[in-house]
């Protein structure tokens, strides 16, 4: 096996979860390019099924599932049908999730939960599933996409439930890794710094001065920028590499 062959995925399963927008539809895109065939799941059938269109069209196999996330029930369902219509899963990732900007004596009790109920209960619904099937058949891959938010404070927003959410992300990370290990299922992060997507609105004068005047490379990334590293940890590259989370943020959380 050369370098560039650990690297490639073909013949692999992947789910993205949230992943016909941003750093999801970028992630799916990147698996699908590396050669697996690619499960968007999600709560926007139309949105999946036009990001899936889109890589079909371009040689690779992908398909869109729906899913929400909070509802386990429906997490064992999806699993199912992409076991039937592309094969047993070997690549999950975890990358749905929900932010809001407030401070920490405004937030609204619903608003907390819901971030939790997506980021953190949502995350676990997927891996919980997926990892039993995982366990049954010998091995997987699980990544979860956590943040730089789990480490700093950002600011200048505050997002108190969207920070604790993540760093849980992390633990979890680890904790799934450590008993998993033993069954093959590799469980790992990533932690992605200022990236443009909707939910990151990196051009508004407002947070340029701290997202991106303060970071050490002096900008921010593109969602397509951040697809490698995905492959890096689906991959066969990273397999003696678990429970680890990969920061990938331009220095930012250097200072």
């Amino acid at each position: 096996m050369t370098v560039l062959d650990a690297f490639d995925l073909t013949g692999k399963t992947a789910v993205v979860t949230g992943g016909n927008t941003g750093l999801g539809e970028a992630f799916a895109k990147a698996l699908a390019e590396a050669g697996a065939g690619v499960a968007l799941a999600a709560r926007t059938r139309e949105r999946s099924e036009a990001v899936a269109q889109k890589i079909s069209e371009s040689g690779s196999k992908a398909i869109a599932v729906d899913l929400d996330v909070t509802d386990p029930a429906q997490a064992e369902r999806a699993l199912d049908e992409v076991a039937e219509r592309l094969g047993a899963v070997d690549i999950l990732v975890n990358n749905a999730g929900v932010c809001y900007h407030r401070p920490a004596a405004e937030v609204p009790l619903e608003e907390w939960h819901d971030v939790f109920d997506v980021n953190v209960h949502g995350l676990w619904h997927c891996a919980q599933a997926f990892g039993r099937r995982m366990i049954e058949r010998g091995g997987g891959n699980i990544i979860n996409i956590g943040s730089i938010s789990a480490m700093i404070v950002n600011r200048p927003q505050w997002q108190p439930a969207y920070n604790a959410s993540k760093a849980a992300v992390h633990q979890l990370t680890k904790s799934l890794a450590a008993e998993w290990a033993p069954y093959s299922v590799r469980v790992n992060a990533l932690a992605p710094g200022y990236v443009k997507t909707a939910m990151a609105p990196v051009d508004e004068p407002q947070f340029r001065r701290h997202w991106i005047e303060d970071a050490p490379m002096q900008r921010y990334a593109t969602p397509d920028e951040l697809g490698p590293s995905v492959v890096y940890l689906a991959s066969d590259a990273s397999s003696f590499m678990t429970g680890s989370v990969l920061v990938v943020d331009g220095g930012y959380t250097l200072f």
